[in-house]
């Protein structure tokens, strides 16, 4: 909505859906954080945690709950400033937030300056302080001079406006959806990891985070599709968005190549940097490979999704991720496990499986919409 609004010169608009959105998500993450404070505990016997664990993450998760207002804030000020092409600001913030986090984490989980060590605590307070920071600097920057919401900030700021929150949310519950589908999915497949034994699960979380590493450049593409999409269909241009996903989508097969290279030929020195422990190493080497050879479909399928979702098909992506997730990786993850008792290696190829899948679909829908015709 604000790239449409930006690529429309629609300065009012524009200014109407980030206040709008900001005040309802700042009224949504308070209620959420009451919720997961008071239901810590309901929440996480999901993974049927040793009561000693239980103990300390039911108030590593209350403490971080304290910063959902804060996550919310830097989540619309991200998409506020993404939408109108400014990536670098929220990049800026980010890395101020993550200095903060590194620098208080030190701090407060060993106990320096002054200070007692404070183990998981301090880590939790690291980050909600860190993620304060990063809120107040994206504040400041919508409410500077020049901002998005400059002069904006008084009585009627916080006055909800239902009819525009109608059109906001409309947009926005579907990839809201999508995420939980994300979240539930990865519970569940987390929990059928774990039944492999601590040296799977390390193998699988430190090769997502390889694997993270390498991809996190192409990320940027999807989100540079939904903008420019946005702002072109805002601008009345389909044809300058057209020529847009065309060059994204080959800058994107540009930068997974480099992400595909490391994968599927160094995926043990990819593994080296994250641990020293040789099972992990050799295993997670293997989960590598196999998402190194899905690199291409898994990115270019989020800048087709991305170009949906500029266009304002938010329920589009929502439905491929729902059914790219519990139609076939969930099912068949517990398939090949629970009754053919196959190995993890048989979770990662369904995952594969689950990725060229996705984006098969997402481009004959990107196609069958015809967004730039």
């Amino acid at each position: 909505m604000i790239a449409k609004a930006y690529g429309a010169e629609d300065n009012a608009r524009l200014k109407k859906v980030a206040q709008q959105t900001l005040l309802s998500l700042w009224i949504l993450s308070i209620l959420l954080q009451q919720f997961v404070f008071w239901e810590a505990e309901m929440l996480l016997l999901v993974f049927n945690p040793k009561a000693s664990i239980l103990k300390d993450a039911v108030r590593y998760l209350k403490i971080l709950s304290f910063g959902f207002p804060f996550s919310a804030t830097m989540l619309c000020v991200t998409g506020i400033l993404q939408g109108k092409g400014n990536a670098k600001t929220p990049m800026l913030i980010a890395l101020i937030m993550n200095i903060t986090n590194i620098c208080l984490s030190y701090t407060f989980i060993f106990g320096h300056f002054g200070f007692q060590p404070m183990g998981l605590v301090g880590a939790a307070m690291a980050l909600v302080i860190s993620q304060g920071v990063g809120a107040g600097c994206g504040l400041f920057v919508l409410f500077a001079r020049e901002g998005v919401l400059q002069g904006t900030f008084k009585r009627s700021f916080f006055n909800l406006d239902f009819s525009e929150l109608k059109i906001i949310f409309r947009i926005g519950i579907p990839t809201g959806l999508e995420s939980i589908f994300w979240q539930l999915s990865s519970i569940v497949l987390s929990r059928v990891i774990l039944s492999f034994g601590e040296v799977a699960f390390a193998a699988h979380q430190l090769g997502l985070q390889a694997e993270a590493i390498s991809e996190m450049p192409a990320l940027g593409f999807g989100v540079a599709a939904t903008a420019f999409t946005g702002q072109s269909l805002g601008a009345m241009n389909k044809k300058l968005g057209k020529e847009y996903i065309w060059e994204i989508g080959k800058g994107a097969m540009l930068v997974i190549s480099v992400g595909t290279t490391i994968l599927i030929f160094f995926p043990h020195f990819a593994m080296r940097l994250l641990t020293d422990n040789q099972e992990v190493i050799q295993l997670g080497a293997i989960y590598l490979r196999l998402m190194g050879l899905v690199q291409i479909p898994q990115n270019l399928q989020r800048v087709f999704t991305g170009a949906l979702k500029g266009a304002g098909y938010t329920r589009i992506p929502m439905v491929i991720a729902g059914i790219g997730l519990w139609g076939i990786r969930i099912p068949f993850a517990l398939l090949l496990t629970k009754y053919f008792n196959l190995s993890i290696i048989a979770i990662w190829v369904v995952i594969c499986v689950d990725q060229t899948f996705r984006f098969i679909l997402s481009y004959i829908l990107y196609k069958r919409k015809g967004i730039f015709i």
